[in-house]
This record gives structure tokens, sequence and C-alpha cells, in this order.
């Protein structure tokens, strides 16, 4: 199969639609209004906490602005969280190119849209295994699955999407929004693009070096077997 690759793209994106999921909500709190006023219309799509602390931030804005994923996918939550984000639709919209016929079929196809940014931090691993007594069992469960995802895909289509990892980017984000109409140039996604493959390059070494330092013993110990 031929790989997809892209020419065109516009170097100023207007942001409509927007992906948030966050374990650190830190800097929501004037980040959401500054994104929602310097864009007006815009949509943000949000799943579990996330969810609720940006309709908490919104108030009665909350109701023209915010979607819960599931609803947006027509697919619920599994049990736990375990799946929220991981849906065709919307890695669809993560992927797909602007001047690229086929995807803008698919898009319609679904009646799917496309995600200009993503603002995605990951489940809390380091702080986890830093603790004492920590179980392989408690590192496993704070392994996030869907963030690398979210943060990966959007940051391999920089051509068209912000992908968003760290809240001290938040303020820059939201003036260069608000002093451009509410677009983002190529220029900051192509920076926050390589700040977003950092964060699940150090994400990932962080896990395989847990497990690398645990023994089967101890595994053994964690759970009951049948």
């Amino acid at each position: 199969m031929a790989l997809n690759i892209v020419t065109d793209i516009d170097n100023r994106v207007q942001v409509r639609n927007v992906l948030m999921s966050v374990s650190d909500k830190t800097g929501l709190e004037s980040f959401v209004p500054a994104l929602v006023k310097a864009c007006p219309g815009v949509r943000i799509y949000s799943t579990g906490g996330t969810f609720k602390k940006v309709q908490e931030i919104l108030g009665a804005e909350a109701e023209k602005t915010l979607v819960a994923v599931s609803d947006y996918t027509g697919q619920p939550e599994m049990q736990g969280g375990l799946v929220k984000t991981l849906d065709f639709k919307i890695y669809l919209g993560l992927l797909s190119e602007t001047y690229n016929d086929a995807h803008q079929a698919d898009l319609k196809r679904l009646s799917a849209q496309p995600i200009d940014m993503v603002v995605v931090n990951l489940y809390p691993f380091r702080e986890t295994v830093a603790k004492a007594g920590v179980t392989p069992e408690m590192a496993r469960t704070n392994i996030d699955i869907g963030g690398p995802c979210m943060v990966r895909a959007s940051a391999k289509n920089y051509l068209r999407v912000a992908s968003v990892t760290d809240p001290l980017d938040y303020a820059a984000i939201a003036g260069e929004l608000e002093s451009h109409g509410g677009s983002i140039g190529l220029d900051t996604r192509f920076r926050l693009m390589k700040k977003a493959f950092a964060h699940t390059a150090e994400y990932d070494t962080a896990i395989a070096s847990f497990f690398a330092s645990r023994t089967w013993e101890e595994v053994e110990r964690t759970y009951s077997l049948h």
C-alpha cells in the first residue's frame, strides 16, 4: 500500500475542533475560557474527569461548546475507562489531510470532524512508581494507552493538528490564537510535535525501566493465579 506523501498544507489552521483529555488539569481554568474566546464556535470533545472539569469551567457555555466523546462516537466508555477514545471516528479526525479528497470523503461518510488540536497529558506513571511499596499491578494500571495514541497521531499530523502536551504551553497558545483570529501556525505545530514525541518517548522509557527492574517473583506475589 502506497504511503501518503503530502505536498499541500495550510500554514495557519483555524481551531474549530479540540480533543481534550488530561490527567494533569493544571491551567485549564484559564486556558479553556481563552480558547473559547479566541475561537468562536469551537467544539471541545472530552472524556471522563476532563469532561466534568471543562463543564465546571464553562458553566452555561458548556451546553453549546462541550461534547462527550462517547456521544460523538456512539460508543460508551469501557468499564474502568479502559477504552474511551480508541475509535475510528476519532483517528479519522486526527489523521485526515485537508487536501486529500479520499480523506474528506471518509469524514463526510461518517459525519466526522477534523480535529485541529489535541490537549492531552498522560496517566502519572512515574509519580506512581516513585511511591514506596508500589506493586507491578499498581504500575500496570497506570499505563496510559489512549493518551499516547492521541498524542502520536496528532503529532504525526502536525501538518494540520496541534499536539499540546504541556500545560506550560497553554498561555503562549492562547496568545497566538487570540492574535491570529483563532488560528495556529505551522511553526507552532512543528514545535509542539517535537515536544509531543519527546513526551511519549520519556513515558515509554519510564514504563520499560520500571518493569525491567521487576522480578517474576514480585509479579507472582501480586496476583491470585488460577
